[in-house]
C-alpha cells in the first residue's frame, strides 16, 4: 500500500485552499478540508411529481467546534432512517482528492460537501483507510464502518444521473463511521489514526467484494469475516459468495 503521504500527481484545483498540495498530512493523520451539515429538505420531486426529501445537501461548519454524538453530528439529520443514518453510518467521509478528478471528467464544479460528506478530508484514500480503522476527533472516537453505496438523491442534487454507475465503476465511495466515543470535537481537526485494523481489508477491497464477480470467493469471504464491517454491508457481501 502506498504511504498517503507520499502520493503525488494528483491534479490541482483553485477551489482548494491555497498551498493545499504543499500541505499534505503526516501518514496518520487525517486532514479535514471541511466538516459540513444539513437537516432534510425538499431537493426534487419524482416524475410522479412527489417531493424527494434528503439531507445530502449540506454546508461548512464555521464554529470551532461541534458535538458528535452516537448517532449525528449537531446540525445533522436524515430524511430516510430505513436506509441512512443509523449507529454504522453516523458519519460520512469523502476525499477531497476525488472532487479535481469528478470536474475534470464531467466539467462539474463539484466543492466540499457536495457529496453529502460529513468530513472532506485529505490524505487517505479508498485503498489507504482500512475497515475498522480506529480515528481520534479531539476526544471522540469513530471507526471505520463501511464503503458508500450511492443514492439516487445523489443524481438529483447534482444533476447528474450517469454519477452514481460513475461513482461504483472508480471506486471514488468514500467510507462511513460509527462513533465509539461521542465528544464535542475541532472543526479545524487534525483527525490521528491511533488504530489500524490487522484484517488489512481496505475500504476498496470493501466496495469490490459487494460487486458481482469482482473479487473471488476467498477474497469475498475475507471481507465479510471482517468483525467491524457493518453488518448491512456484510449481508450484501455474503449475497456475493453465493454468487462466485
Amino acid at each position: 500500500m502506498q504511504d498517503p503521504s507520499e502520493r503525488g500527481n494528483q491534479p490541482r484545483d483553485d477551489r482548494l485552499p491555497d498551498g493545499f498540495w504543499e500541505r499534505r498530512p503526516h501518514a496518520s493523520q487525517v486532514r479535514l478540508v471541511s466538516v459540513n451539515v444539513g437537516l432534510p429538505q425538499v431537493i426534487g420531486a419524482t416524475r410522479w411529481g412527489k417531493p424527494i426529501r434528503s439531507g445530502i445537501v449540506k454546508q461548512p461548519v464555521s464554529a470551532a467546534s461541534i458535538s458528535l454524538d452516537a448517532l449525528n453530528l449537531d446540525g445533522d439529520r436524515q430524511a430516510d432512517l430505513t436506509v441512512h443514518g443509523g449507529r454504522d453510518k453516523a458519519v460520512y467521509a469523502y476525499p477531497v482528492e476525488h472532487l479535481p478528478l469528478w470536474n475534470d471528467e464531467l466539467g462539474t464544479a463539484f466543492e466540499p460537501g457536495t457529496f453529502g460528506e460529513n468530513l472532506t478530508t485529505a490524505g487517505w484514500l479508498e485503498d489507504d483507510v482500512r475497515i475498522g480503522d480506529v480515528w481520534a476527533w479531539g476526544e471522540a472516537r469513530l471507526q471505520v464502518s463501511q464503503p458508500r453505496s450511492p443514492c439516487y438523491k445523489l443524481a438529483t442534487v447534482t444533476g447528474r444521473p450517469d454519477l452514481l454507475k460513475r461513482l461504483v465503476r472508480t471506486a471514488r465511495t468514500g467510507w462511513y463511521l460509527r462513533v465509539l466515543q461521542p465528544a464535542t470535537v475541532p472543526v479545524a481537526g487534525p483527525i490521528q489514526v491511533v488504530e489500524r485494523d490487522p484484517a488489512g481489508i481496505s475500504v476498496l477491497l470493501a466496495h469490490r467484494a459487494s460487486l458481482p464477480g469482482a473479487l473471488d470467493r476467498a477474497e469475498v469471504e475475507a471481507v465479510a469475516q471482517v468483525d467491524a464491517l457493518a453488518a448491512a454491508w456484510r449481508h450484501w457481501v455474503l449475497q456475493q459468495i453465493e454468487r462466485v
